[in-house]
């Protein structure tokens, strides 16, 4: 007979240099002592090294939302809107790191925020972390970074061809602090208001994509119009499409990471939230590339790119809690409605440049709804742990009441936020939020950042924006319809003799 030892190849099991799974015991809120201790026998290699890679793909969406909105742009103001995205990562993950995280995902939070318990990654290491007990303080914290970045580069994308940088990197900091930490410490911490009363949202329908929506209206709504809205001027196409195409596909592979990861484990539950995220982003990409055909008669490869978005950003709240079918109706749900919501921006009469609140304010609303209606028990099962009474359609109606209020309190905070946020910006001096008329004609790269996405831009400015700048009369809409005062009056003494001299 073998030993009970040995496998059936005739190998000595007990031979193999396993590292046993130890349960935490909640010694101090560190963890433990690294000297003395093997702190990694809590977790799984697994379940880290699978976090670890979802945090890099994550980081991975934030220059593709760069490339995506400077393709959308003119040519003029290509640059500006990369580096606005990139800064978003540098201020956001200074700030998560000095309190963010300590307001979001403290151990000791309250219903709204957290307190300053980890300020500075205090004692921020091997304890289990809020988010799941499978991963420690540190990487939840790294992890969550990432979110907090991302959702603030979705948000400022609103700048696009009119505002200023130096007010926009400074806002970065508040809004991250006032409106994003206490909207995720209420939606994902579990002492959070939401969390508690039963709201579901697996990887941030309205903590990353309600949020950056609603704001980015609201910093449309407070920087006013473009120079030249409502008129031919502004009816251009997107410079780059290829651009477009490229910061797509960074966006739906992070994706990935974004929705995968979310579940916080290398598990199962993290297998279904990948079928689902590239599930509904295919779906959502065909559907408003044939709704666009049918009033063109052409392919659009813009319009396939922002379905791709749309159904990544619906299906995010709910590519951990619902069956794989359901995915389609998420794609062609967000991909329909997103597309119809680019229409609103009119109604509204706010000018929103790069249409983030019609792709990612109104597709995280649909994607919150359709979580309460398709969610499962058995889905949200499948890391072992997580147990919900399910949505909708298992007969649980309550979850729509509960997703329909965690996502108007998101849009509510967030836009009445953000819009008072700029407003009390804009009173600094040296902090007014738009630029001058002359920076908006020479475009932004000139005018703000000095370098320029493409060497031939300063040729094509001259030649093709030369005669704006001698206009008698100014298409400059901001002093009506922006609720801020323009701060630099426009000076029609620029010569044409200078402006080629540029």
């Amino acid at each position: 007979m073998s030993s009970p030892a040995m496998n059936s190849e005739g190998l000595d099991l007990a031979s193999l240099n396993y590292t046993t799974l130890v349960p935490y015991n909640g010694t101090i809120p560190t963890g433990g002592n690294s000297l003395t201790q093997n702190l990694n026998v809590h977790y799984e290699s697994g379940d880290i090294a699978w976090m670890l890679a979802s945090t890099a793909l994550v980081l991975l969406m934030v220059p593709g939302v760069g490339f995506f909105y400077s393709g959308l742009a003119r040519r003029k103001s290509a640059l500006s809107l990369i580096w606005v995205t990139m800064m978003a990562v540098g201020v956001t993950s200074f700030q998560w790191f000095f309190w963010g995280y300590s307001l979001a995902f403290s151990h000791s939070a309250g219903r709204y925020i957290g307190d300053l318990s980890n300020i500075g990654f205090r004692n921020v290491l091997a304890a289990p972390s809020v988010g799941s007990e499978r991963i420690p303080d540190l990487l939840f914290a790294v992890y969550q970074g990432m979110f907090a970045s991302i959702t603030v580069a979705l948000a400022v994308g609103a700048v696009a061809e009119r505002g200023r940088m130096l007010p926009c990197v400074v806002f970065m900091f508040i809004w991250s602090t006032v409106i994003y930490d206490a909207i995720a410490c209420w939606t994902w911490n579990p002492a959070g208001w939401v969390s508690r009363m039963g709201g579901i949202d697996f990887a941030g329908g309205t903590p990353v994509h309600i949020s950056s929506g609603s704001a980015a209206l609201a910093y449309s709504l407070m920087l006013g119009k473009r120079r030249g809205h409502g008129t031919h001027e502004l009816n251009f196409r997107p410079h780059n499409v290829t651009q477009i195409i490229i910061g797509t596909i960074f966006l739906w592979v992070g994706w990935f990471g974004f929705n995968a990861g979310s579940a916080l484990s290398a598990s199962m539950r993290a297998v279904m939230a990948a079928v689902n995220t590239n599930l509904a982003a295919s779906v959502g990409g065909v559907t408003w590339c044939l709704l666009d055909y049918r009033l063109e008669g052409k392919w659009s490869a813009v319009g396939f790119c922002s379905g791709v978005v749309a159904g990544l950003v619906a299906i995010t709240p709910g590519s951990g809690f619902v069956p794989a079918w359901s995915a389609i109706v998420f794609g062609v749900v967000a991909g329909s409605s997103c597309n119809y919501a680019t229409k609103v921006k009119f109604f509204l009469g706010i000018d929103d440049a790069l249409d983030i609140f019609a792709v990612h304010g109104i597709g995280g609303f649909v994607g919150n709804i359709l979580t309460g209606f398709f969610a499962a028990d058995y889905i949200a099962h499948l890391d072992g742990r997580t147990v919900i009474q399910g949505g909708g359609l298992t007969g649980h109606w309550i979850q729509l009441c509960y997703q329909l209020a965690d996502s108007v309190s998101g849009f509510a905070y967030s836009f009445g936020g953000t819009c008072i946020i700029l407003f009390l910006i804009n009173l600094i001096p040296g902090l007014g939020l738009r630029a001058s008329e002359e920076a908006e004609v020479i475009g932004m790269d000139d005018a703000e950042i000095g370098e320029f996405a493409y060497d031939f831009v300063e040729f094509t400015r001259d030649v093709v924006n030369g005669g704006d700048l001698l206009d008698d009369d100014s298409k400059y809409s901001a002093d009506a319809d922006s609720p801020i005062p323009h701060e630099k009056a426009f000076s029609t003494s620029i010569g044409e003799d200078h402006l080629r001299s540029r």
